[in-house]
């Protein structure tokens, strides 16, 4: 049996990733709602999508955000950067299907380590990966693998592959 090569859909495949990312956000989310119930964490003040909620407020209106409004804003951060993650995913799978060898897993893990482990350290948004406990290590990889498997099957879903 031959195999169907299809060339490169650039728009199909960010659209398509760009839906992923946001129903992987959404399952990442139930995720860790279901691991906080079941795993002792510790506590941590803010995550890391409302402080950078609150560094936009402050960046774009000179004001800061709103007590009452930090939950939904850190939602809306979480949800637009999974979005802008699997659009990015979908954008590359059209080019180096490679990137989707794993079901998505290689994805997931490089999203943990370069946005929770070293960006959002760097950023101010988060402790260093060495002042925090393994569980919360534990945690973002098995949240973010998640991430990336629901990425990678929304998107060949979507995408018709």
């Amino acid at each position: 049996m031959a195999t169907i090569v299809r060339s490169p859909a650039p728009v199909r495949g960010l659209a398509a990733g760009l839906a992923a990312g946001l129903i992987a956000s959404f399952a990442m989310e139930q995720f860790q709602k279901i691991w906080a119930k079941a795993v002792p964490m510790p506590e941590s003040g803010a995550p890391a999508t409302v402080k950078a909620a609150r560094k936009l407020s402050l960046a774009t209106t000179g004001e800061p955000l709103a007590e009452a409004d930090e939950k939904q804003a850190g939602n809306a951060v979480h949800y637009l950067f999974g979005a802008a993650l699997g659009a990015a995913y979908g954008l590359i799978a059209e080019y180096r299907p490679a990137v989707t060898a794993g079901f998505g897993s290689g994805f997931g893990l490089a999203t943990t380590t370069l946005v929770d482990e070293l960006a959002v350290p760097a950023a101010g948004l988060g402790k260093a990966p060495t002042e925090v406990p393994a569980v919360s290590h534990a945690y973002t990889y098995a949240s973010h693998l998640l991430f990336g498997g629901v990425v990678e099957g929304a998107r060949r879903m979507l995408r018709g592959r």
